[in-house]
């Protein structure tokens, strides 16, 4: 049975969903109907330039996302709470490793050809933020940069791993692991007094 659709903010979710499922090359409308129950004439009314439209707009959805709830944190706020929060809202996001990184995902194929800009934000806007909050906390800008770079990459890597392995847990381990780097790392630069 096809849902009743009234928003796009209520197809976008779903279509996510789909291309996390199917990736940008095996989402086919009549693939995305069949998984999400959104009939093609819904999918067609809010998204009349096709499915590079739906990637667009998730794309954009998704850097939403990050702007509000990892960015800016990392950006503005108190650097310990921004770290905190960055692990914490990290592992919500991708479901504890459950989830694939869908902006990942496109990296990886030809889509990246459509979308290399939002890709290339995504991950190089995640890594300046973190810099920027090892760097206001003290760390040395060059041990901030290589410090966010392996900390995006890791984070990349455990949702490859965790998936291929069919564990959330190493997921979790990556999280777990990174914070406490990262709090080694303020320590040596903030020793206690």
């Amino acid at each position: 049975m096809t849902k009743i659709i009234r928003e796009k903010s209520e197809i976008l979710p779903l279509v996510a969903e789909a291309f996390r499922a199917l990736g940008y090359e095996g989402a086919s409308f009549s693939r995305i109907t069949k998984l999400t129950g959104i009939s093609k004439g819904s999918l067609f009314h809010f998204f009349p330039g096709g499915k590079e439209q739906m990637a667009a707009e998730i794309l954009v959805e998704i850097n939403n996302w990050f702007v509000t709830n990892i960015y800016l944190p990392l950006e503005t706020g108190e650097p310990m709470a921004a770290l905190s929060l960055m692990w914490a809202q990290t592992g919500r996001y991708f479901h504890s490793g459950g989830r694939v990184c869908l902006v990942g995902a496109f990296a990886m194929d030809a889509t990246r050809d459509y979308f290399q800009v939002a890709i290339h934000d995504y991950f190089t806007r995640w890594i300046q933020a973190l810099a920027c909050c090892l760097g206001r906390a003290g760390v040395d800008a060059a041990q901030a940069a290589a410090f966010a770079e392996q900390a995006v990459l890791n984070i990349q890597g455990g949702l490859v791993l965790a998936r291929a392995v069919n564990d959330e847990a190493v997921f979790a381990r990556t999280l777990q692991r990174l914070a406490a780097e990262a709090e080694a790392l303020l320590a040596c630069q903030n020793p206690p007094r």
